[in-house]
């Protein structure tokens, strides 16, 4: 039973973090079943439906809850120790380690390429760059991180103009910044692909952990609630206020559309790579409300979701490979060739599965299995994590 775990930990950023990693699952269960595979854009105005578009959506509220309270964990995990540079040194060897973990084991179960030729700098990339960054970061003073994160967060889509190409050092270093792009290595042998620019998600990170002063123990129960009123009702309003003028905030602007369900569509349809101004508010604005929503309740579901997301990391992981395997026994029975998912930078970059796959229904069945074999392991995990807290390791995990 799950009372009979003795945790510090709070009960409703677990639960939120378990809830977005159940629903981040969708997401990739979509990239290895549906029609289209990794190749298709579900948010693509012209070619979407509905269902489609809203199952890639709701879990645009994944990274951006994932990385904004990995900073909020970082807060709380530095309130226990006796010094900053105790927290200092944890985020930057944690930071160095969830960066190998992205180039190695985490891109081996996105491609199941043996040579590791395609490079996909992902969320656990952004995690693990933003914690390094994170690690110098916290000696400023508290109001100075803050508005920084601030700074950031509000600040970066005025440099949405500034683009470049190629594969020159100084085009590469903007990618990782600002710019999502592919860069072609070795004659097409290797692809570099950075999906998360970093310094966006690094306003969001410095924003967590400033956020993390709500939830240390001599913190007011009731204020704290308060404040996650102001903040979520406040950031869905600038979203829509924002949106409505479209003017600032995002990559793309909304339009008109063919009808009024898909205007709405296009409205909401806010650019993650790198994530907006717009997609930021659209997403933590929601979550606010959910941790007021969810302070004090108890019961079943929360039980699932708190087991999960006490073991992020490990559901992570786990969940990527499971996935990618099913992927695999899919294509098989389509009659296809199964290698097609082993995808080293040719087959990445030639999109043959962009018009194979499954209908969404199938998507959906897949993905509660997904989550139903899981769980009993995280729950394992999850005991041998709380029997375990003298091994400083698993706090890698």
């Amino acid at each position: 039973m799950m009372n009979k775990i003795k945790s510090t930990r709070i009960e409703s950023i677990d639960i939120l973090r378990g809830l977005v990693m159940i629903i981040m699952a969708l997401d990739h269960v979509r990239d290895y079943t549906n029609v289209g595979y990794v190749f298709g854009d579900p948010t693509n105005m012209d070619t979407t439906t509905p269902s489609l578009f809203f199952t890639r959506w709701i879990t645009h509220f994944c990274a951006p809850v994932f990385v904004f309270l990995a900073g909020t964990s970082a807060f709380l995990y530095g309130s226990k120790k006796s010094s900053k540079s105790t927290l200092s040194k944890f985020l930057f060897t944690r930071g160095l380690w969830l960066i190998f973990i992205e180039l190695t084991i985490v891109n081996f179960a996105w491609t199941f390429d043996f040579n590791l030729d395609l490079h996909i700098f992902q969320v656990i990339w952004a995690i693990g760059i933003c914690m390094v960054l994170l690690a110098v970061l916290i000696y400023l003073p508290k109001k100075v991180l803050l508005v920084l994160g601030l700074i950031i967060v509000f600040g970066h889509n005025a440099l949405d103009g500034i683009t470049m190409q190629g594969n020159d050092p100084l085009a590469i270093l903007w990618y990782l910044i600002h710019q999502q792009n592919f860069v072609i290595l070795d004659g097409g042998e290797s692809v570099l692909f950075i999906a998360y620019p970093i310094l966006p998600w690094l306003g969001i990170m410095i924003l967590g952990y400033c956020f993390g002063h709500f939830y240390t123990r001599d913190f007011n129960v009731q204020l704290r609630k308060k404040w996650l009123l102001i903040l979520g009702f406040a950031s869905i309003a600038l979203f829509v206020v924002l949106r409505y003028i479209n003017v600032y905030g995002d990559l793309v602007p909304w339009s008109v559309q063919k009808d009024s369900t898909f205007t709405f569509l296009s409205f909401i349809n806010t650019a993650k790579y790198p994530p907006s101004l717009l997609y930021t508010l659209m997403t933590l604005g929601p979550a606010m409300l959910f941790l007021y929503s969810i302070e004090s309740v108890k019961n079943a579901i929360t039980n699932v979701l708190i087991v999960i997301g006490r073991v992020p990391f490990f559901y992570y992981i786990l969940h990527l490979y499971l996935i990618h395997l099913i992927g695999l026994i899919g294509l098989n029975i389509l009659g296809e060739n199964w290698r097609e998912l082993i995808l080293t930078p040719t087959r990445f970059t030639s999109g043959y599965l962009a018009d194979k796959g499954f209908d969404l229904w199938v998507t959906y069945a897949v993905w509660l299995i997904v989550v139903i074999v899981l769980y009993p392991f995280c729950k394992m995990f999850m005991r041998y994590k709380a029997n375990n807290r003298d091994k400083w390791w698993l706090s890698y995990l």
